[in-house]
């Protein structure tokens, strides 16, 4: 892989350590730390043939304007299954091949979503604080929790991770249910053709949808509203698919029971309601934050690097780019 060292991959920003040593080995790494084209010299702009970039670690939004400023682009490589930081679609049309980094963390967003469930409805953080704080020598037992027994389940985007969340759920003896854009050939769930009647059906709604156009804010007071009085959210996806205020005057309003969430729209900064509430469960976006899986994932960024520049295709590319050849 001698020739790859010519090649320039810019990285905007942060990045996970792994990528930033194997694309150090591999290319001519270049990373900056403002991330406008304003920032890039004549001589970069020129040469720059990669972009490696994860916005959810604090990399830049990849958007029309950069990838307009760099004329040798090719390929942006996404660090993470959720690529809203980079403009695909603009991608697209300027044939730059897009990258994520699906399948690879899959398992362990499934597995931090069901541990999500079972804490928030079985308030194991809130016992285990009770316990730590003395009150049960003090106080006695702690209180009776709702129960994920005889509970039916809702999965909002059925995607590789809906899936995996699925398969969980049935082997806890639960139904599931799904909306999706459309319905998905073969599969034995379910399906609704809206998210409000989704959510009418079951008294769990779990979203792993992604952060899109389409999905902002389609968590809605309707949708609560349709969820109940003894139903959970779970958000595992983007927080851009929940009007927050809206959750946070349902579950201050018992309008829904609880919600667990790993995912905020403006994060870091999670809203003082939810704080404030004691029947949200609240998580700084770990679902897939293993070092199994951050480091495969990290692998998955480099490797989409090395076979684009060395064989002509990607790995993983994004469905609005799966069309662009070398």
């Amino acid at each position: 892989m001698a020739g790859l060292k010519s090649i320039t991959v810019l990285v905007p920003g942060k990045l996970h350590p792994r990528s930033l040593r194997r694309i150090k080995e591999t290319f001519d790494l270049v990373q900056i730390d403002s991330f406008g084209p304003a920032s890039l010299s004549e001589e970069l702009i020129g040469r720059v043939r990669g972009i490696a970039v994860s916005p959810a670690l604090g990399g830049a939004f990849v958007g029309a304007q950069l990838i307009d400023a760099l004329p040798r682009l090719e390929i942006i490589s996404n660090f993470g299954v959720g690529y809203d930081g980079v403009d695909a679609i603009h991608a697209g049309k300027r044939n730059v091949m897009v990258t994520n980094t699906p399948d690879v963390l899959t398992e362990e967003v499934a597995d931090t979503t069901i541990g999500l469930l079972i804490n928030t409805v079985r308030e194991l953080s809130k016992a285990e604080a009770y316990l730590r704080e003395g009150r049960w020598v003090r106080d006695g037992a702690y209180p009776l929790t709702a129960s994920l027994r005889g509970r039916k389940v809702g999965i909002f985007g059925m995607g590789r991770i809906g899936q995996a969340v699925a398969r969980r759920l049935e082997a806890f003896g639960l139904a599931v249910s799904y909306h999706n854009r459309r319905k998905i050939d073969g599969l034995g769930y379910e399906y609704h053709s809206s998210l409000e009647g989704l959510a009418s059906a079951v008294d769990v709604l779990i979203s792993v949808a992604p952060g899109t156009k389409e999905t902002e804010k389609a968590v809605n007071s309707a949708v609560l509203k349709a969820l109940g009085p003894n139903g959970v959210f779970i958000n595992v996806g983007r927080g851009s698919t929940v009007d927050e205020i809206a959750l946070a005057s349902a579950l201050k309003d018992r309008i829904i029971l609880a919600a667990g969430l790993d995912v905020f729209a403006n994060e870091p900064h999670v809203p003082q309601s939810f704080l404030d509430l004691p029947n949200v469960t609240l998580l700084p976006h770990v679902g897939s934050a293993s070092v199994h899986t951050r480091d495969a994932m990290a692998d998955l960024v480099v490797d989409n690097l090395i076979e684009w520049f060395s064989k002509g295709r990607a790995i993983t590319p994004v469905p609005e780019t799966n069309h662009i050849k070398s």
